[in-house]
């Protein structure tokens, strides 16, 4: 194993951790800088890592083992690492999965993201409970004077930037990817299947409103039986009309949502025109094009072991999160229906309006990773699309 090089994490309040740097080599002048947040899941770092809804953070994950499956080309849900930092307690000198064609600081190494390992992940977690997400930096060196990092740490607003428009694509374009599939008399994996563009155009349409959607989200809209052509955060309401969907949804994605007025105001203009979905930050979208106002939470909720009621049958889901904003309940015209509610600190997790057809979830149903509880809404929203039938 390669001799460990010595690598301090400053926040913005003062606090540093002293750990070792794996990754890219990232010196002071070059630091990492975002918001410092922890997640909980206890597998998928891959995935995690992906997630563009991490732009402008720095992840601290709370299990402790971190690395040991490795990295692969499949376990993606975006084109890159989207994470600026990655913070863990003890990394695996070992990677012992068949599918693995890295380790993980090879990865990052390759994403020029910097990870920083060996400092008490569970000090800085409660850290964070207690005085709230904040901003941090890092960087490796040994001689590094720890006010410098508090000072880049500082440098930088995360509230203020509109990180949306750094994530969602320039263009439009159609997918055609369906979920990872296995052969039902052997069970082995078949990957990822393609559908013949050929198959597409009878299906029902939808324009996916691209925040920083993930892969797994658009596999499962083609798998619940739409064609999907996902479009720039940016798009009017008018280039959207121009593409004739029966259907748009708003995907998750990060920063603000009270930054994004542009899509807000699109938003307001589709409702009661299309049916609408949801999630995450395109559930925040949706509340605010509602009239509802959001805000930020103390250090947000991001890992895969959120329980969440659904207030129509009064069923538990086990659920992903991802998200450091919430809607005010207290805000929402009396149309907008509270459908889902977080039973750790009773935050809004779903929204149903019946009379315009949309609805929208707080959490991540596609999962990847995570439990599967929630998939049934996108056959619910498909359902909405070819029968007429209310969320």
């Amino acid at each position: 194993m390669a001799k460990a090089s010595p690598a301090l994490l400053a926040l913005a309040d003062g606090t540093v951790f002293r750990g070792y740097g794996f990754g890219a080599y990232l010196g002071v002048s070059d630091a990492a800088i975002g918001e410092v947040v922890f997640n909980t899941s206890m597998y998928g770092y891959q995935e995690i890592l992906t997630d563009p809804s991490y732009a402008g953070q720095m992840l601290s994950f709370t299990t402790p083992h971190i690395g040991n499956v490795g990295c692969n080309r499949e376990d993606i849900e975006s084109s890159k690492v989207h994470a600026r930092g990655v913070i863990i307690r003890d990394l695996s000198p070992v990677v012992s999965n068949y599918r693995a064609q890295s380790s993980l600081s090879e990865y990052l190494d390759q994403a020029g993201v910097m990870g920083i390992h060996g400092i008490d992940t569970r000090q800085l977690v409660t850290h964070l409970r207690d005085n709230g997400s904040q901003m941090g930096a890092m960087a490796f060196g040994d001689k590094i004077n720890p006010s410098d990092l508090v000072d880049r740490a500082r440098s930088v607003d995360y509230g203020k930037i509109d990180y949306v428009r750094e994530v969602s694509c320039k263009q439009s374009y159609s997918w055609s990817q369906l979920p990872w599939g296995t052969t039902a008399s052997t069970g082995s994996l078949d990957g990822f299947r393609e559908l013949d563009e050929g198959d597409l155009w009878s299906r029902p349409h939808v324009a996916a409103i691209d925040c920083g959607i993930k892969y797994n989200i658009l596999r499962l809209l083609l798998d619940s039986g739409f064609r999907v052509t996902v479009v720039p955060a940016t798009t009017s309401a008018a280039e959207l009309a121009a593409l004739k969907p029966d259907a748009v949804f708003l995907s998750n994605g990060p920063g603000d949502p009270a930054k994004l007025d542009y899509l807000v105001n699109c938003v307001k203009i589709c409702l009661g025109k299309y049916p609408i979905f949801g999630i995450c930050l395109g559930h925040q979208i949706l509340g605010r094009a509602l009239g509802g106002e959001t805000y930020k939470l103390k250090f947000g909720h991001r890992g895969g072991n959120h329980p969440v009621r659904d207030q129509s049958t009064g069923k538990v889901e086990i659920t992903v999160q991802n998200h450091g904003y919430a809607i005010d309940a207290v805000s929402l015209p009396k149309n907008a229906g509270i459908s889902h509610i977080n039973l750790n600190d009773q935050t809004v997790e779903g929204l149903s309006i019946p009379d315009i057809r949309a609805f929208s979830v707080q959490y991540h149903p596609e999962s990847s990773p995570g439990p599967h509880d929630a998939r049934y809404l996108f056959d619910r929203f498909f359902e909405m699309v070819v029968r007429g039938s209310d969320a």
